[in-house]
């Protein structure tokens, strides 16, 4: 007879599963979920958002529960006193109504917030790792320190599909992912996060050049300019580039030759070991001043390094102007 009670009772539970091992307890509805996992249950009735803030202090499991086209505004879902916030990952947040929602330290790692209205919400610290974020309301929310990991859902996405050669279906998610990252980026705008809003703004506009045909005009120049200085939001990148170049170029004028005081500096296997050094140094020593446009007069150059020289001064004068605007940008942020 106990044992018939107990397999009664284990039955009315919710049937939540997931493989990671994470089980729903509470009380099963007639689908055979509770309250809060039924999907077809609407949660929009005004007692809805104290009962989710009861539920949630009482530690009900709030993983994969779904608030799909819930009205919760205001709802507050801090673990107050706690380090970790409340877990919810794989929650369905489908066109939620979250505005001014308390969601600090909130984690929502493969959620999906698709269309969700986070206007006026506190989502700082929240984990939105591989979460769907495409057409979320961010207006007005405070999204310092939120994690969307190292690239988000729909570009992963996409990435994949690329690699399997599905070229529409990969391009549709770029483009996704291009809107994800533009929201971001105005948000975190609107906030005065600009460090974090020029960060989105090169996965913006990386997301823009992938969804142009390969080896087209506009990709490479996009790629060229990203290589560069990231779109102009990181000057290490220019600097980089200019040591790089520099440095190209003094081996370069070492085979090439230059001329000092009437005499040709170049390496040659015959010279000793410390004389090429020397004539290497001498080399760098040209191509930093002739990269910085200073040109004292003391080496000149010869044959092949005059076309060199040429280029070296045209590519510094760009780059140190390139990096002046970059630095300035970044700086007056």
């Amino acid at each position: 007879m106990l044992a018939i009670l107990f397999s009664m009772n284990d039955m009315t539970k919710c049937c939540y599963h997931e493989d990671e091992g994470f089980s729903c307890n509470e009380p099963a509805e007639a689908s055979g979920l509770c309250y809060w996992h039924d999907p077809k249950i609407i949660k929009n009735k005004p007692e809805d958002i104290a009962r989710l803030e009861q539920f949630a202090r009482d530690g009900g499991m709030l993983r994969g529960i779904s608030l799909k086209s819930a009205h919760l505004p205001g709802v507050d879902l801090v673990r107050h006193r706690h380090k970790v916030g409340y877990d919810m990952t794989h929650a369905e947040l489908y066109r939620a109504n979250l505005h001014g929602a308390h969601m600090f330290n909130l984690n929502l790692k493969h959620a999906s917030l698709m269309k969700a209205d986070l206007r006026d919400a506190n989502v700082h610290f929240a984990n939105l790792e591989n979460a769907n974020l495409l057409g979320v309301k961010w207006k007005g929310a405070k999204i310092e320190n939120i994690h969307t990991g190292n690239i988000i859902k729909q570009e992963r996405l996409a990435r994949h599909a690329e690699h399997l050669g599905e070229k529409e279906i990969a391009i549709d998610y770029f483009e996704q992912a291009e809107e994800i990252y533009r929201d971001l980026r105005k948000a975190a705008e609107r906030e005065g996060l600009f460090a974090m809003a020029g960060n989105y703004l090169r996965k913006e506009l990386t997301m823009r050049r992938h969804q142009m045909p390969r080896l087209s005009g506009p990709r490479v120049l996009s790629k060229i300019i990203d290589l560069f200085c990231g779109y102009g939001e990181a000057p290490v990148r220019v600097i980089i580039f200019s040591m790089l170049l520099i440095l190209v170029c003094a081996l370069l004028y070492l085979f090439t030759g230059l001329n000092y005081d009437g005499h040709i500096h170049i390496f040659k296997f015959s010279n000793e070991f410390g004389t090429n050094i020397k004539l290497f140094l001498n080399c760098l020593y040209y191509s930093v001043v002739t990269f910085t446009t200073l040109g004292y007069g003391d080496f000149t150059p010869i044959g092949y390094s005059r076309a060199i020289a040429a280029m070296e001064a045209f590519t510094g004068s760009f780059t140190i102007a390139l990096f002046v605007v970059v630095f300035v940008k970044k700086m007056t942020r």
